[in-house]
């Protein structure tokens, strides 16, 4: 059996066939990872840093290649892969960063007290890499949040291995992409099995039911993540599945703002809608807006264009759901804007349904269509919208749009969003997402199956450690982290107190 690569603009084949992974060679790319695991994990985090700047070096060197492998297989264009790229490389970077920062390990030092109940000997607390880490590229984003994309990067910063189980949207860019990694990984001294990658279906299925495979990174559909979801869930040892799944980040434009910056919104949301062809899991599908700005949202999508979609089955799927709501009784259609030519292209799209229709059929209308359409949802009185935003599903995002006389109004919305939404965004677009400490990318479920963590920022890295707690240890046995002079001059909490004791 073979995976063939497609390119959107033509539905022609791109690429030779590939085969794909058999069980025999995901159990042996499986067991070479967990032996690189025990060495890699081993490794002082200056060294994992040293490569893992290596790898992004390597990657930049070889961008234009790359690139133009990524663009013949998803159509999103040189600018936005370009852009794509270098955040993936950054991002290999911002790990670099954290591991020579240190308090990512969270040391906790506790200082024997036999005077207290119960008494308390010395205890010390860090976390560990836990080892052999699934990945599941996205169909979206080649690169970003693919082969070594987020999950990747975090993973190796955080000392374990990995298994990527290639998007078959891209087969090319992941080899090619993958190729590059592993020969940087080769030169900076890594263990050989640290990363490898996969191909097919089934290879997907042996990786999360693999008995050393730890901990699974996907990024995708709601019903391919269920699926692998129970897989993980029903092995004899369950592991942890970090899935990213599916939102359609609701936006909430206040009167006054809807007044006074109607074209300026219009403009924004036109923008962030169709960007990469509506193919954004944090993609504004569903706004929440006085009727007022109708028109102008009307306009901005009629003037917008869209273009070809990652692949078949997107494109059709994307058609079906447009086609069937512009024959619905429940909304009407706004307006659509144009497309090219191009054989798996697509045209963007704006819905409208009254308040209390969207309430009566919220289920039914809140539906993730992935692409460049949305839905808005006209009302009068703020105040009926507070009831109805608590009802949605679990998004990645919410959005208010708001002018300085509104912050009651948008403080009251933003308490409704927190309860459904990780990430809250006031008079911007939910697109585009920054690199940082403090990002959190994650929700409620469909949106992923775990709220607490994120796969987007350095918390992200926490997904792929676990804490081990060390008592009454000679202070030469202890890891670096936590022995008494510090050596690694890293922020530790002692005795209560954070600092670089």
């Amino acid at each position: 059996m073979t995976v063939q690569g497609y390119d959107p603009r033509t539905g022609q084949p791109y690429g030779d066939p590939l085969e794909v992974t058999s069980d025999t060679e995901v159990d042996r790319l499986c067991e070479a990872a967990h032996s690189a695991y025990l060495t890699w994990s081993d490794r002082a985090a200056e060294d994992r840093a040293r490569v893992l700047d290596l790898v992004a070096d390597r990657l930049d060197g070889e961008s234009e290649a790359l690139i133009a492998v990524a663009d013949a297989e998803t159509a999103l264009g040189v600018p936005r892969l370009t852009t794509e790229l270098k955040r993936t490389t950054n991002q290999l970077r911002m790990f670099a960063d954290v591991l020579r920062e240190g308090s990512y390990v969270d040391a906790t030092i506790d200082s024997p007290n036999m005077d207290i109940i119960p008494p308390r000997p010395d205890v010390r607390r860090v976390l560990r890499p836990i080892g052999v880490i699934a990945v599941f590229s996205a169909s979206n984003f080649p690169f970003a949040l693919s082969t070594v994309g987020s999950d990747t990067a975090s993973a190796l910063a955080a000392g374990c291995a990995v298994v990527v189980k290639a998007h078959p949207g891209h087969p090319n860019t992941t080899n090619e992409t993958g190729r590059v990694v592993a020969a940087a990984l080769s030169e900076g001294g890594a263990p050989d099995g640290l990363f490898s990658v996969v191909h097919g279906t089934q290879s997907g299925v042996r990786l999360v039911q693999h008995p050393l495979v730890k901990a699974v990174g996907f990024t995708g559909s709601l019903s391919g993540g269920r699926a692998l979801y129970d897989l993980a869930n029903s092995r004899p040892d369950p592991i942890p599945f970090y899935g990213e799944l599916g939102s359609v980040n609701p936006t909430v434009v206040l009167p006054a703002a809807a007044a006074e910056r109607s074209s300026e919104i219009a403009a924004g949301f036109a923008q962030s809608v169709t960007m990469g062809v509506g193919q954004f899991c944090t993609n504004p599908g569903l706004v929440f807006a006085p009727s007022s700005i109708v028109d102008d949202l009307g306009k901005a999508v009629t003037d917008s264009h869209g273009g070809a979609m990652l692949n078949e089955r997107m494109h059709d799927t994307y058609r079906s759901t447009v086609d069937t709501l512009s024959h619905s009784d429940l909304v009407s259609l706004v307006a659509t804007g144009s497309a090219p030519g191009d054989a798996w292209a697509s045209k963007p799209a704006l819905f409208s349904v009254p308040l209390a229709t969207f309430e009566a059929n919220l289920e039914k209308l809140t539906e993730e269509n992935f692409g460049p359409s949305a839905l808005v949802v006209t009302y009068s009185d703020v105040a009926d919208v507070l009831p109805v935003l608590s009802r949605l599903p679990g998004t990645l995002t919410g959005t208010v749009h708001a002018q300085p006389s509104e912050n009651a109004d948008a403080a009251a919305v933003a308490g409704e969003l927190r309860k459904i939404a990780g990430r809250l965004i006031y008079n911007g677009w939910p697109t585009g997402i920054a690199l940082a400490w403090a990002m959190q990318h994650g929700g409620p479920w469909p949106a992923t199956t775990n709220a607490s963590h994120t796969s987007i920022g350095v918390p992200g890295i926490y997904r792929w450690l676990a804490p081990v707690t060390y008592q009454t240890w000679p202070d030469e046995l202890l890891p670096p982290e936590l022995r008494d002079a510090n050596p690694l001059g890293i922020t530790r909490r002692r005795d209560g107190v954070l600092g670089n004791h």
